[in-house]
């Protein structure tokens, strides 16, 4: 269900999210936010870190993949290598 409220930008460009919607989305004081900005339309996304748990299936994922593709740690160390070179 989407909440529909109203604010309203400072003269610092800082936007208040009302507390109904801050309440109802768990958001906190330093909550942080992709924000996408297109035409009319501006989108702020939250964003947290993974949990540990999250972040440790991710890995697995990730390991998983590289192995089906053959990739080897020293592909992986050729690539970093190659790319510190090139800035």
């Amino acid at each position: 269900m989407s909440f529909v409220e109203t604010t309203k930008m400072s003269s610092k460009g800082q936007v208040v999210i009302p507390e109904n919607i801050r309440k109802r989305l768990g958001l906190k004081t330093g909550s942080q936010f992709v924000v996408v900005g297109d035409k009319d339309v501006v989108i702020l996304k939250s964003i947290s870190a993974p949990s540990m748990s999250d972040f440790d299936n991710m890995i697995s994922q990730a390991r998983e993949q590289a192995k089906k593709v053959g990739f080897k740690k020293a592909d992986i160390k050729d690539m970093i290598t190659t790319a510190r070179e090139h800035k």
